[in-house]
């Protein structure tokens, strides 16, 4: 006997909405494709405006600023030179290949794995919702692992515990992708998110860093609170709504963790915290080895400046030390071979990188988004809007959650974005951390809700395994109402962020210091 959970009330109009949706994601062009295409608009649009005489006067300088077209020989000439250092130079690539060969370690020793599963066996059984929705967060650390690894885990958690599998499935997928930006570590989305808005920020302010802490403040209270809203849905609409599981697939017991898994973390505890007690001995010491003699404080170190560094080296110190401990390394090869595993599966994003990093240096060599910049700084200023940050920050929410429909990829979405948004806003006084903070709130609730989330066939398999043929509607009937509570709060948070003036993180602030 296989058990269908109770039909959600859907209206054949919602069915059509959800069909239109699939149709114009399936129109769209891969994202190599999309950019490659950008880039020649963008060589088109400059030409075109450049005829036309459009140009704006920068409000920093008092300099005008024309439009530069590429369509000429001289344009020619810097496109065929610059190929390879647009690539080269293209912020977000050398930042997440870094991160992402530390954190590689991690996970290809266990070390990921083995600490999800602790969290989850050693909580009590009612705090298993939270731990769920909290773990999936949590997973985030190791780039996409959440969504393999950790959602499968938290069905088989819940069946263990006698509730419906798909409740513990819904819970995880809540959390790793509907709470896709909330962590209280750093991971490589920081550093890929950073990037692509300083080059936007650079626009307005050559020069300007973010880092990629620029919104963990923020985004650690996002944890909590997202953790908090999704065991709210998971109780009060999911586990009703799908009453008793009846089904036929067996529990699977949680295996307890090996004694060569549990020696694997102690190791690992160990390093961090030596690796931690040496930071900090490096940072907040009188004449530490990480602070700058010019500025000595901690927002000025070494560690702030090369936060990509630590990632990496915590990454991959952890995953050394787990797979001492836990004897799955063997020898450099083991080590070797994860990292070109995880390097190897970036392959599209490499790909995608190239024609992006055309398209940014494009768009920067020809100043529209400078002249987009004070052109839709004026139209706001037109509309009294400038001095309202709340309904600025709520528009560019909204925004974002309905491209992330059709545009998955949170850094393909915000290389089209940033360059707009990060310094029209930056013109108005607000800070670039701010308004990608915003951005990362749109970014995350509509992840769970659209099929084009390249995820959604895998996460409809894992469903499957309990109740057979799960399809796209019992799959949205259990995640629309996560990404609308999701929305909202999350939504309420930046709003009482903004009013309370807080920073979005480590030195950013919400509004542009003076130069």
């Amino acid at each position: 006997m296989t058990q269908s959970p109770a039909p959600a009330a859907q209206t054949s109009a919602f069915q059509r909405f959800l069909n239109t949706i699939e149709r114009v994601g399936n129109l769209l062009p891969n994202p190599s494709t999309l950019f490659a295409f950008l880039a020649v608009v963008v060589v088109l649009l400059s030409w075109i405006f450049a005829r036309m005489g459009v140009s704006v006067t920068h409000p920093a300088t008092g300099q005008p600023v024309p439009v530069i077209s590429l369509l000429n020989v001289e344009g020619l000439h810097r496109m065929l030179t610059q190929l390879v250092p647009n690539f080269v130079a293209f912020p977000p690539l050398g930042t997440v290949l870094a991160c992402l060969v530390g954190i590689a370690v991690a996970e290809r020793t266990g070390l990921i794995t083995a600490g999800l599963r602790l969290i989850v066996l050693a909580s009590p059984r009612r705090w298993l919702t939270p731990i769920v929705v909290f773990g999936g967060i949590l997973s985030h650390s190791g780039a996409d692992v959440g969504y393999v690894l950790f959602v499968p885990l938290g069905a088989a958690i819940f069946h263990a515990a006698g509730r419906h599998p798909l409740a513990g499935l819904a819970a995880a997928f809540a959390g790793v992708a509907g709470g896709f930006s909330a962590n209280i570590v750093l991971s490589t989305i920081d550093a890929l998110l950073a990037g692509i808005t300083q080059a936007a920020a650079a626009v307005v302010r050559p020069g300007i860093l973010v880092n990629p802490a620029a919104n963990w403040y923020f985004l650690v209270a996002a944890s909590v609170l997202i953790t908090a809203v999704g065991t709210w849905v998971t109780h009060r609409f999911i586990e009703p709504r799908l009453g008793t599981y009846t089904g036929d697939a067996k529990p699977e017991p949680i295996k307890p963790l090996s004694a060569d898994e549990k020696r694997g973390l102690r190791y690992t505890v160990t390093a961090v915290l030596g690796l931690t007690g040496l930071v900090l001995w490096g940072t907040l010491t009188e004449g530490g080895f990480l602070l700058d003699p010019k500025n000595p404080t901690f927002l000025a170190s070494y560690f702030i400046r090369g936060l990509i560094f630590f990632i990496f080296f915590y990454g991959l110190i952890a995953g050394l030390a787990y797979g001492i401990g836990a004897r799955t390394i063997r020898n450099d090869n083991d080590v070797i071979r994860g990292m070109d595993a995880s390097v190897s599966a970036m392959g599209s994003y490499i790909v995608m990188a190239f024609f992006a990093a055309q398209f940014l240096a494009y768009f920067n060599w020809t100043n529209l988004g400078t002249v987009m910049a004070v052109k839709g700084a004026g139209v706001i200023k037109d509309l009294n809007l400038q001095g309202s940050p709340i309904l600025l920050m709520m528009s560019l929410v909204i925004f974002t959650a309905v491209v992330n429909l059709v545009i998955g990829s949170a850094s393909a979405k915000w290389t089209l974005l940033a360059p707009i948004f990060v310094p029209m806003f930056m013109l108005l006084g607000y800070s670039p951390e701010l308004v990608q903070g915003a951005y990362r709130v749109g970014d995350s609730c509509t992840n769970i809700v659209t099929p084009l989330n390249q995820y959604f066939p895998l996460i409809l398999g894992f469903a499957s395994r309990y109740v057979p043929n799960t399809g796209i509607g019992t799959m949205l009937a259990m995640m629309v109402p996560y990404s609308l509570a999701f929305l909202v709060f999350w939504s309420l948070l930046l709003i009482a962020w903004i009013a309370l003036g807080l920073p979005m993180g480590p030195g950013a602030g919400l509004t542009l210091p003076p130069i």
